[in-house]
């Protein structure tokens, strides 16, 4: 397995990708997530892959087939009044594909971006995970992370 930047020859595999993590937060909050739809547009994937500070990682087998993916965010926090002056590395989506789940796969994936967001100078690396994706959870838990904050809600 290999870790590399996104490609515009990725761009099918990483729309089924999309597809299959929307469908996993389908399946636990049917009511904020469309089932079979993506996140973004083909159009929206090439554009995000053209902007440095938007990085996307693709795991690939021997064949340069995509097995999953990361998409990132830098989030600077510079002359905030209240942060101090640093930048956080955010995941903002990763995937597996549902036929490469359990072959380390997405570890792989995280620790390639910790060692990204670490040489560019990063102070930290945050994430979200929807309440109820358990498997999520447990793989973040797995790696390490801790709670930053909790988002509440009351659904009117």
């Amino acid at each position: 397995m290999k870790i590399r930047r996104a490609e515009n020859k990725d761009t099918a595999r990483i729309m089924e990708l999309l597809r299959q993590v929307n469908n996993v937060h389908s399946d636990v909050r049917p009511d904020l997530f469309l089932r079979d739809k993506t996140k973004y547009t083909e159009d929206e994937l090439h554009e995000i892959m053209q902007h440095e500070e938007l990085p996307i990682f693709v795991a690939v087998d021997e064949n340069d087939r995509v097995l999953g993916y990361m998409f990132g965010k830098l989030e600077s926090h510079v002359k905030d009044n209240n942060f101090p002056d640093i930048t956080t590395f955010y995941i903002d989506d990763l995937c597996v594909d549902e036929a490469s789940r359990g072959q380390h796969v997405g570890k792989a994936l995280y620790e390639h971006t910790v060692q990204y967001a670490k040489s560019i100078g990063c102070y930290n690396l945050t994430l979200n995970v929807w309440e109820g994706n358990r498997g999520a959870q447990a793989f973040y838990d797995a790696c390490g992370l801790k709670p930053l904050k909790i988002g509440l809600e009351t659904v009117l």
